[in-house]
């Protein structure tokens, strides 16, 4: 048991590192470009990264597990629908003025480049869990899909703005991940982590 909580912390941290690079190479790339796709994917990793920070918690110390885990689930929803407001009144603005982004190669490489690391990652989460019979770490990988979700949004909007110059392809990306990023919220605030594969109720063993 104590070797499987290693590898999934390693995995955990090796989540959180990529959340890192993803989250400021997305803002930075979308605020230097007017993107508001990239901007938004930037911000899903911030929260993404919360997530993945709540869950290392989680693998440390079993003792404080639950009551942790719905304070940062409140915080994480929160964040969500803040998010999916932001997204929906800069992107409708952008459509009614016609505000073109600029193209961006490093933004189109990191969305593109997350589009294969999370669902590996979403899957290497998945195969910890089945083994530690964990809830929790099955319910991430549903955030690290989510996060390939996203990335796919967003690299399909760049790359219509870049090679067919749809300037409207960047807010309509946008756009269509507000629901996306509703149902999480709404489902965080419930504090809803649990897969329909494994029983709710059931936990990470503390080490």
């Amino acid at each position: 048991m104590a070797r499987l909580l290693l590898l999934a912390r390693r995995v955990e941290l090796l989540t959180i590192g990529w959340n890192v690079f993803e989250a400021l190479g997305a803002i930075v790339s979308g605020l230097l470009a007017g993107s508001v796709a990239l901007i938004g994917f930037g911000f899903d990793s911030v929260i993404e990264l919360i997530s993945g920070v709540v869950l290392l918690w989680r693998l440390a110390d079993g003792a404080e597990a639950e009551r942790r885990e719905q304070i940062a689930l409140k915080i994480v929803g929160v964040c969500f629908f803040v998010l999916a407001a932001y997204l929906a009144g800069d992107s409708i603005h952008r459509l009614l003025s016609h505000e073109a982004p600029e193209q961006t190669v490093f933004g189109i490489v990191v969305a593109a480049s997350s589009l294969v690391a999370m669902p590996l990652l979403a899957r290497a989460k998945r195969n910890v869990a089945r083994r530690l019979n964990s809830a929790a770490m099955h319910a991430d990988s549903r955030q690290t899909d989510f996060c390939g979700y996203l990335a796919a949004v967003t690299l399909g909007g760049l790359l219509l703005n870049s090679l067919l110059r749809w300037w409207w392809a960047d807010p309509a990306a946008a756009l269509l991940m507000v629901p996306l990023i509703v149902r999480e919220g709404w489902e965080a605030l419930r504090g809803k982590t649990c897969c329909e594969c494994v029983p709710c109720g059931t936990d990470i063993p503390s080490s």
